[in-house]
């Protein structure tokens, strides 16, 4: 029976691992093919031909896309860390009047689906005159990681030890330098983990990057993806939106793998208290 739930299990590993890599697996050898080898169905690489990635970046802005991307996402992961540490100190810390109303209205606000607040980001965007620019697309994308930032940061204020708090405190200690210099060292793990979802998060955005942008100048890579043109009119550039896909794909799993131990160190951190 032991043997039998092992093998079970590895072949539902096995399967799931498919399932996730197949995708992926099948663009990189898709983006190495040509004209009409990329209408028939070949589960092994052929050639090595790298014209699409030479494509992409010659027919469009696409290095600058992905610089706007970096720009955006790592602006994003500053700002929502740096007002989700200090909103979870406020929540986990400070007993105020409206403090559970506060977080339950953070948290439905991330439930609303992008389409719903587009009109009125929209508006907003347009009367700070931020259209077609990098910071409104910074303001943008907020709306969509700093709900969960604050949430996931506040559960783990929660639970580190209130003695460390009050030692600082009777050493002299302001409430800026408790949290920079006492829980900020303690709340690494959820910080890179809160961090890198937030980077993901805004690095995948589409539907604001579409919507507030009008230049390709200006645009990130989502966009940029879904809006090449082949070399004419009739041709389907699937081979470049594969190698496009692919280069915007890599710098998320070099740093899944870079950060792998932190990010599970920060979703399994305060999972049991004591």
């Amino acid at each position: 029976m032991k043997l039998l739930a092992r093998t079970g299990f590895w072949l539902l590993v096995i399967v799931i691992a498919f399932f996730a890599l197949f995708p992926f697996y099948y663009a990189i050898i898709s983006s190495f093919r040509t004209g009409s080898a990329l209408f028939s169905v070949a589960y092994w690489p052929e050639t090595f031909d790298l014209s699409n990635y030479f494509a992409v970046f010659e027919r469009q802005p696409f290095g600058r896309n992905i610089l706007n991307s970096i720009i955006v996402s790592g602006s994003v992961v500053v700002l929502s860390l740096a007002l989700g540490i200090t909103a979870a100190y406020a929540f986990g810390r400070i007993a105020f009047r409206g403090r559970s109303l506060m977080l339950m209205t953070i948290l439905a606000v991330s439930m609303f689906p992008q389409v719903a607040v587009l009109a009125g980001m929209f508006e907003l965007i347009r009367s700070f005159g931020l259209y077609n620019t990098l910071p409104g697309l910074i303001l943008a994308n907020l709306m969509l990681t700093l709900p969960f930032t604050i949430w996931v940061l506040t559960t783990f204020m929660r639970e580190l030890p209130k003695e460390i708090e009050e030692a600082a405190f009777v050493d002299g200690a302001t409430p800026w330098i408790v949290v920079r210099r006492v829980f900020l060292p303690l709340m690494a793990p959820a910080a890179v983990t809160t961090g890198l979802l937030a980077f993901i998060v805004s690095w995948n955005e589409f539907l604001f990057a579409l919507t507030f942008t009008l230049t390709n100048e200006r645009r990130t890579v989502p966009p940029a993806i879904a809006l090449m043109s082949g070399s004419t009119a009739y041709e389907l550039p699937w081979g470049t939106i594969m190698a496009g896909s692919v280069i915007v794909t890599i710098p998320i799993i070099v740093l899944v793998l870079v950060f792998q131990r932190k990010i599970v160190a920060g979703l399994t951190a305060g999972a049991v208290k004591g």
